[in-house]
């Protein structure tokens, strides 16, 4: 199969921008576009069946995660589909069980084949429970393990409600952090083509999620929340947490951490986002790579403004810009190799990453914290190749790995 991103990489290469004229950027732009385009159609052509939710009565021995997913879209009248990508009325709230096969890999996800899933093999659903809001905080009272701390996950674009819940089981099983899972799932359509209907529908998702996070927040069985969110679920995650700041005069401190997977977010935007939260915000951790094809296309689409999640921390421009980021940390995980073809997933898919993540959710480290040498995840992140810039710090590149 054509690398068409990397062809298309290559055809740009070595000339800058002020060298071309305008409409042959513009040319170059909408070829490029296609290219990218062509090479997302690609990844996407082998069709994931729908109805894949319908609960199993058996499950092997595997693990199983249960997840409260909270979400805006539409129900589905259709049998082990729950929700549709489109918008819903009200948020609505489900109790989901999720089994996974034994014996499976780091970062993969056994989709189902067809509906009822085989347990044995492919992940599954094993219960299925609506529940009320005021339902709510006897879930949390009852799911939190010792250190009671939820674990928020908002997800990206081009996302079905399937994808959403068995991603986040896997993200979960393979960090193995003991944090209470929270899905927040808001309309995608789960289609390439529908870029600025899952953008709008992010948006209009703020007090929605607002809702979940003061429910969260509110409830005496949670210490702290964390927040994870995947390419333009960050661009929701980070706007309502400026909302809530504007409305509430700061953020409730329980939320710690703000933890941004690729994000789809105007890098201009986001520095005045972040000076609008105020001082009393979370500590933000940022996953980026120079090589996040995905991110490529939503920069051409968004009129060649970079996006957070892919900038290049070599440049000195970006080097500058984050010296006065006061509790940002960001991993450039450009140099890793395996995880997802468009590298944009590699929080969930890099299995160095994922451990990573993993072991500083579970001991409640900072994400930037590197000394206690004693620490698996110090040790990890020591031996391999990436680059961490601390807020008024830069930190060098690590070792790579043997």
């Amino acid at each position: 199969m054509p690398d068409y991103v990397t062809i298309a990489r290559r055809r740009i290469a070595g000339r800058g921008a002020a060298a071309i004229p305008a409409a042959a950027r513009k040319g170059r732009n909408c070829r490029v576009a296609g290219l990218v385009l062509a090479a997302l159609a690609l990844l996407a052509a082998c069709a994931r069946p729908e109805g894949v939710l319908v609960p199993v009565a058996d499950a092997p021995s595997g693990r199983s995660i249960d997840i409260l997913a909270a979400t805006t879209r539409a129900p589905s009248a259709s049998p082990g589909v729950l929700f549709s990508g489109e918008r819903g009325s009200a948020l609505a709230l489900t109790d989901i069980a999720v089994s996974l096969p034994p014996n499976r890999a780091v970062g993969t996800i056994q989709w189902p084949h067809a509906a009822p899933p085989d347990p044995t093999r492919e992940f599954a659903v094993t219960r299925l429970a609506g529940l009320t809001r005021d339902e709510v905080p006897r879930w949390l009272a009852t799911h939190h393990p010792g250190r009671r701390r939820v674990l928020v996950y908002v997800h990206g674009y081009n996302t079905r409600f399937d994808a959403s819940v068995f991603g986040f089981a896997q993200f979960v099983a393979d960090t193995d952090a003991a944090l209470v899972p929270v899905l927040f799932s808001w309309p995608s359509r789960g289609r390439l083509t529908d870029y600025l209907y899952d953008r709008d529908s992010a948006t209009g998702a703020r007090s929605d999620l607002e809702t979940v996070l003061t429910a969260a927040t509110a409830s005496r069985s949670v210490d702290e929340v964390v927040v994870l969110a995947h390419s333009m679920g960050a661009w929701l995650a980070v706007e309502t947490l400026r909302q809530m700041a504007i409305r509430n005069g700061g953020i409730n401190r329980k939320i710690t951490d703000l933890v941004l997977a690729s994000p789809d977010l105007d890098v201009d935007l986001f520095e005045r986002q972040m000076r609008e939260m105020g001082k009393a915000r979370p500590r933000v951790t940022i996953f980026v790579s120079r090589d996040d094809h995905a991110l490529g296309l939503s920069r051409l689409l968004a009129g060649q403004v970079t996006r957070v999640g892919a900038v290049d921390l070599a440049d000195p421009v970006y080097a500058s810009r984050l010296k006065g980021a006061r509790d940002i940390t960001v991993f450039d995980v450009s140099d890793l190799s395996g995880g997802d073809k468009l590298g944009h997933s590699a929080f969930a898919t890099q299995p160095d990453t994922v451990k990573l993540i993993g072991t500083r959710l579970a001991t409640g480290q900072k994400m930037d914290e590197t000394d206690r040498a004693s620490d698996v995840g110090d040790a990890l992140a020591t031996s391999l190749p990436i680059r961490v810039f601390t807020g008024a710090t830069v930190g060098a590149a690590r070792a790579v790995a043997p």
